[in-house]
């Protein structure tokens, strides 16, 4: 006959199994008081900038830089290709051009400065100091000989434990400023206020960000009419899709465009296609240190419009 065994008193007293130890739900707790700094409001969709907007060129493109010390270095730009003509028929006009361009670079922990000079006779110049450990000051300027079209604007950035504040100032009496803030550790809130004086315009725009290690997903709407939305899937640390969408509720137009973007051991390719009908690539070649290959095409088929482009670039 069986016989029964009574229980252990340290069994009696031992708690049901809950599925979560004390140390892991107070790990879930959320601290409000020491979130994460948010990126800046102008860089939101960054990530979904880097698969969908590559940097597309056509015709042929050098460039070379020359470091003449650890702060300081030079560089040489030559691009041969088309520039489009305004036309008021469907299809594309182009004149075959070429230029030059000569940059000069400071590189400092506290301050760069970076300049462009061109035949043609613009001159582009930025700035970026850090004034104190959370304030920058960020300038950029375009001069040229076209009567109005010079034009330059100062941004005062100060980056704050879990937020970020941005005021700028330009010519033609453009004030802006914006905000934005973290209210959890994977999501921010933040908006924006523009005024300018020359052309009478004003308005506000909002923007929404949430972002994990696996993805990234925004939203921004804007008075003057535009609607962005964008999503970023991480699928490896080498491997990014991305997609967004572009509505502007005043002139009805609408853009959705899907992208890619992928890291290899010597190279990177990134590429997009569009609601409009345009496919584009962007390939990033290192051969060998300071020497990369660059490969450009991009194809509008509504407009039935190529641009094709190679180049290199020499130096870091």
């Amino acid at each position: 006959m069986a016989t029964l065994i009574p229980p252990s008193p340290a069994a009696a007293t031992t708690p049901p199994a809950t599925g979560l130890n004390p140390a892991a739900a107070q790990q879930q707790k959320v601290d409000y008081l020491n979130l994460p700094c948010p990126i800046p409001y102008e860089e939101i969709h960054r990530e979904a900038l880097m698969s969908l907007k590559p940097e597309l060129f056509e015709g042929m493109r050098f460039d070379f830089t020359k470091g003449l010390n650890q702060k300081f270095s030079l560089s040489h730009s030559v691009m041969m290709g088309p520039t489009e003509i305004p036309s008021q028929s469907s299809e594309t006009i182009k004149i075959p051009t070429a230029h030059y361009e000569f940059g000069a670079n400071f590189i400092d922990p506290k301050l760069m400065l970076f300049g462009r000079v061109m035949t043609d006779g613009r001159l582009n110049a930025r700035l970026k100091c850090d004034l104190t450990e959370n304030l920058t000051l960020k300038g950029n300027a375009q001069l040229t000989n076209e009567p109005h079209m010079s034009h330059g604007m100062f941004n005062f950035d100060y980056k704050g434990s879990d937020y970020r504040t941005q005021f700028q100032l330009g010519n033609g009496a453009l004030f802006g400023a914006s905000y934005i803030q973290s209210v959890t550790p994977h999501l921010s809130l933040g908006g924006e206020v523009f005024w300018a004086g020359q052309h009478r315009k004003s308005g506000i725009g909002y923007a929404a960000r949430y972002n994990t290690d696996k993805m990234v997903a925004t939203g921004q709407v804007a008075s003057t009419g535009m609607v962005a939305l964008s999503y970023v899937q991480k699928v490896s640390e080498k491997v990014s899709l991305a997609s967004d969408f572009m509505y502007n509720y005043m002139s009805r137009d609408v853009t959705a465009s899907f992208g890619y973007d992928y890291i290899l051991r010597q190279c990177r390719l990134r590429g997009k296609i569009d609601s409009n009908g345009v496919v584009a690539a962007f390939l990033e070649e290192r051969f060998n240190m300071g020497l990369n290959f660059l490969l450009s095409a991009e194809i509008d088929h509504r407009k039935n419009d190529y641009k094709f482009g190679f180049g290199l670039t020499v130096g870091e």
